[in-house]
C-alpha cells in the first residue's frame, strides 16, 4: 500500500512540478494507521529524499539555480525550525484539524491558478500573447516595489508549514519563485526541490529529542515509490495541458481535506467537550 500510494504521489509531483507532498500526511495517517506526529516526520523524510533523488536531472538539464535556492532555503529554515518546534505541543486532533484547513486553503488557491491557467491557454491559442506579456509586465512591477519583504514572509511562512506539518511547501515555492523571484516554470519547479530538501532537513532536526516512532520500512517504501512516480508523472506535462492537470489536483486536495475534516474535527470536538 505503501509503495502503490507513494507512485500516486510521485506522479503529481512528476506532473506538476511540486505539490504532491502535502497529500503524504493525511495518507499515512489515515490510509496508512501512522500518529499524526510520526507521519509529520515521516512526510519530511519522503519528500526530502523524493526532492533529492529528482534533484540531479533537473540539475542537469539546468533547471536548478543554486544560489537562489539558497537564499530561499536558509530564509525557510527559520520558519521551518519554529513550526517544528511548535508542532511538539499541539495535539494529534488539532495538527490534523488544522491540515484540514489547510488543505481547503490551498485547494482553492489551486482552483485559482487553474482558472487563471486556462485563461492564458486560451489567450496563447487565440494568438494574444500580448496581453500576458503586459499582465507579466505588472507583475514585476509589483515584485520590484515589494520583492524583498514579499521573499523574505513568504520563504519563513513556507518553512514554517514544512516544519509543522510536514509538508513539502513546494505549492508556495514555485509561484513564489514565479512571481517574486521571475522564474521561469521550469527553473521554479527545479529550484523548489532543492529547498525542499533544505526545509525538510531543517524541520527533522527541529523534531530531535522528541517522541517520535520512525516505521522505516513504510517509509522507505513510499519513498521508493514516489521517487519512481516522479519520473512517470513527469511525461504528462506534455501530454495534458496544466491547467487540467492543477484543476484534478485542487479538487483532490478539496477531497482530501473534506475527508480529513471528517475524521478529526468530530474527535477534536470530543477532546474539548
Amino acid at each position: 500500500m505503501a509503495f502503490v500510494v507513494g507512485i500516486a504521489i510521485g506522479v503529481i509531483v512528476g506532473a506538476l512540478g511540486a505539490g504532491g507532498g502535502i497529500l503524504t500526511v493525511p495518507i499515512l495517517v489515515y490510509l496508512l494507521s501512522q500518529d499524526p506526529h510520526d507521519a509529520a516526520a515521516a512526510s519530511l523524510i519522503i519528500v526530502g529524499v523524493t526532492a533529492l533523488v529528482a534533484l540531479p536531472g533537473r540539475m542537469k538539464a539546468g533547471h536548478v539555480k543554486i544560489r537562489d535556492g539558497l537564499v530561499f532555503g536558509a530564509l525557510s529554515v527559520i520558519g521551518s525550525v519554529i513550526g517544528g518546534l511548535l508542532s511538539r505541543y499541539v495535539s494529534s486532533d488539532v495538527l490534523m484539524s488544522l491540515f484540514a484547513v489547510l488543505l481547503t486553503a490551498v485547494g482553492f488557491v489551486m482552483l485559482r491558478r487553474a482558472r487563471l491557467g486556462r485563461k492564458e491557454e486560451k489567450l496563447i491559442a487565440d494568438g494574444r500573447e500580448d496581453e500576458i506579456v503586459r499582465k507579466a509586465t505588472w507583475a514585476a512591477a509589483a515584485r520590484d516595489s515589494h520583492g524583498l519583504l514579499l521573499l523574505i514572509t513568504t520563504a519563513t511562512l513556507t518553512g514554517f508549514l514544512t516544519g509543522f506539518f510536514g509538508v513539502g511547501g513546494g505549492f508556495a515555492v514555485v509561484p513564489t519563485l514565479v512571481l517574486v523571484m521571475a522564474f521561469g516554470m521550469k527553473e521554479a519547479s527545479g529550484t523548489s526541490l532543492f529547498v525542499m530538501v533544505i526545509a525538510s532537513l531543517a524541520g527533522l532536526a527541529s523534531r530531535l529529542g522528541a517522541d517520535i516512532h520512525f516505521d522505516w520500512p513504510l517509509i522507505a517504501m513510499f519513498a521508493v515509490g514516489s521517487s519512481l512516480g516522479g519520473m512517470l508523472g513527469g511525461p504528462l506535462t506534455k501530454r495534458v495541458p496544466s491547467s487540467v492537470l492543477t484543476l484534478a489536483f485542487a479538487i483532490l486536495l478539496l477531497g482530501v481535506a473534506i475527508a480529513t475534516g471528517i475524521q478529526a474535527i468530530p474527535a477534536l470536538y470530543a477532546d474539548l467537550t
